[in-house]
């Protein structure tokens, strides 16, 4: 694909305007941005290859500094690949240097498919070597070929089958999006991997299913490793924390944000939808009012281990997954364990640009009930227990030692 100055500069002309009358970061100060973009005009529009170009635009927006920013043909988007593949990896320093470890492998995405598992090292990615600082990037809708080295050191060559994914605009793979299990002393455990759709009816009722397995446990251990996020789904969870209905948190626009607001007042959303079905009202409710809303837990009555909750976290842990330990740590609902979450949790929206190239743009803040701001400071945990290298490369998790003790002892609502 060709593009001549012309294209090129009113690309950029929308991508600027779009910036100023949509991106919405309540302590960002766009004057030094549309520094950045004189500075560099000259150079965008001289780009004559498109893959410079791309680049180069990506580098210029990325500049505003928050997550969900970015410049990207549709035609071929690349995805990391906790989004891609239902995996994360983690820097590693071995007696060779620097390597990608996988740790978080979600049961039924591609990694976990094509027979990856956690502490397995990726060598190489489409025949080319993949080391840190570089993380490997993925088109879904691919066949992409890897080379790992299992634990007991023997290298295999594993196919990643990558899915097209549903929506264009929210790109990743849905493996198997929630799993429990009774552990020792009857703890239960309850892992989610995403929370997929806008409204999350079907995670909600997976979430029912599994809370219902796990009746007879007095402790539960809630596992948001490697979860990147997604839509609204995530109020069921958090609404299995505490009996009562309390307020979660809040979604602020830009628009409402510079006419002023009281959090208290906004309108509030305190129930997901039984059934597709009730969507249609929703919709007519939401679809076309100010999108500054107040979330509510549902109120779904005492639980056999409230008090005994712990939630397990990572780096990799974002977005909504991220509400759910603030939820949780606000109200002393749970104990945190693990590392500080990714802090990437903004409302974003995708826009599209001339020659069919795409903008992704934050348009909205969240904020904690207390007034916190999650984007770019994440969750602390209570617990901070980093994942070690030789505890993976062995088959065992002293991340999740740590939770099923924070779980059986006092300290699960600190």
């Amino acid at each position: 694909m060709e593009l001549t100055r012309h294209d090129r500069e009113r690309i950029l002309a929308k991508v600027v305007r779009l910036v100023d009358e949509k991106f919405f970061d309540p302590h960002f100060d766009l004057s030094g941005w549309h520094a950045q973009v004189s500075e560099r005009r000259e150079r965008l529009l001289d780009r004559h290859d498109p893959v410079e170009f791309e680049r180069d635009m990506h580098a210029l927006v990325s500049e505003l500094g928050v997550s969900h920013v970015g410049f990207y043909h549709r035609s071929a988007q690349r995805v990391p690949g906790r989004l891609a593949i239902g995996a994360t990896l983690q820097k590693c320093a071995t007696e060779t240097g620097l390597v990608w470890i996988f740790q978080d492998v979600h049961e039924g995405g591609p990694a976990h498919a094509a027979g990856v598992e956690r502490g397995d090292v990726l060598l190489s990615v489409s025949d080319r070597a993949s080391k840190p600082p570089e993380g490997p990037t993925f088109s879904m809708g691919t066949t992409v070929p890897i080379v790992v080295q299992k634990r007991d050191n023997r290298q295999i060559r594993a196919v990643l089958d990558i899915p097209t994914p549903r929506s264009r605009q929210l790109p990743y793979c849905e493996p198997r999006v929630v799993s429990h299990s009774i552990l020792r002393n009857g703890v239960g455990l309850l892992k989610v991997s995403v929370f997929p759709g806008v409204v999350g009816i079907d995670v909600a009722r997976a979430v029912d299913a599994a809370v219902a397995e796990l009746r007879e446990c007095r402790r539960l251990v809630i596992d948001l490793r490697g979860n990147p996020g997604g839509g609204i789904g995530g109020l069921r969870l958090m609404s299995y924390l505490t009996p009562a209905k309390l307020p979660v948190g809040y979604s602020l626009t830009r628009r409402r944000a510079a006419t002023g607001y009281e959090k208290e007042k906004l309108r509030k959303f305190g129930r997901l939808p039984s059934s597709k079905w009730a969507l249609i009202p929703l919709a007519l409710r939401f679809a076309f009012a100010e999108k500054s809303v107040a979330l509510v837990t549902e109120g779904l009555g005492p639980q056999p281990f409230h008090g005994s909750i712990a939630v397990l976290v990572n780096e990799h842990t974002a977005s909504a997954s991220e509400m759910i330990a603030a939820f949780a740590a606000e109200n002393r609902l749970a104990c945190i364990v693990g590392t500080r979450t990714a802090g990437r949790l903004l409302s974003a929206d995708t826009f599209k640009l001339p020659r069919g190239y795409v903008l992704s743009l934050p348009v909205g803040a969240y904020y904690t009930w207390q007034g916190r701001l999650l984007e770019g400071t994440g969750v602390t945990p209570d617990v901070n227990v980093e994942l070690s290298y030789d505890s993976i490369r062995a088959g065992s998790d002293n991340q999740w030692e740590a939770a099923i003790e924070a779980a059986e002892g006092d300290r699960a609502t600190r």
